[in-house]
């Protein structure tokens, strides 16, 4: 009981750290030990901030983003090759996004590339980066989302739900500060999502 006063008592500060929430996070919080987090309204409700935007996986195939990222959790992964910050960030990622998946297959990252071409962009996604997705060089959506998020600097994550709406700003630093504890930053990322 000691315990869930202490996680209540979180989500209260949160709650007012998070001003676009819709309904107190107090509400939300009514099953601590759900085995999914995610709402089932979530769910079923597809990203059309996304629309009309093709992502490439790491084979290579083209696929629509809107179906691809139906029901999904989304992190937006705003990074390049050039970065030396990116480069040192991308693997504690990679390791957070594979332990994340293990037991939340509705996680989604979206590389965002800030690289100067094609092969840079491709080179630094098949090399270093996660079983996750990319948007193509060139692609217009790209700066729309540098400028929809207010990125100035990389590497730099978004957590952001189906209406585009920001989740959790900073999640690069919060992978960085507690991403060995990936299940309860899941946590705290699934209590503020509802």
């Amino acid at each position: 009981m000691r315990k869930l006063c202490q996680i209540v008592e979180k989500l209260l500060k949160l709650q007012f750290t998070y001003k676009k929430l819709r309904k107190p996070l107090v509400n939300s919080f009514k099953n601590p030990l759900k085995k999914t987090l995610l709402p089932s309204s979530t769910q079923k409700k597809m990203p059309q901030f996304l629309s009309g935007v093709t992502l490439k996986n790491r084979e290579g195939t083209e696929l629509d983003a809107v179906e691809h990222l139906k029901g999904k959790v989304i992190g937006l992964y705003f990074s390049a090759s050039w970065c030396p910050p990116c480069r040192l960030f991308t693997p504690k990622l990679k390791g957070f996004f594979e332990e994340i998946k293990k037991n939340h297959p509705e996680f989604e990252v979206i590389f965002v590339s800030r690289d100067r071409n094609s092969s840079d962009l491709v080179g630094y996604f098949e090399d270093h980066q996660g079983e996750w997705t990319y948007i193509p060089f060139g692609s217009d959506k790209i700066i729309e989302l540098m400028q929809k998020y207010e990125v100035k600097t990389i590497p730099a994550m978004r957590i952001v739900n189906d209406k585009g709406e920001v989740i959790v700003k900073d999640a690069r630093t919060e992978i960085q500060d507690k991403g060995d504890k990936a299940e309860a930053l899941w946590a705290d990322w699934m209590a503020i999502f509802h």
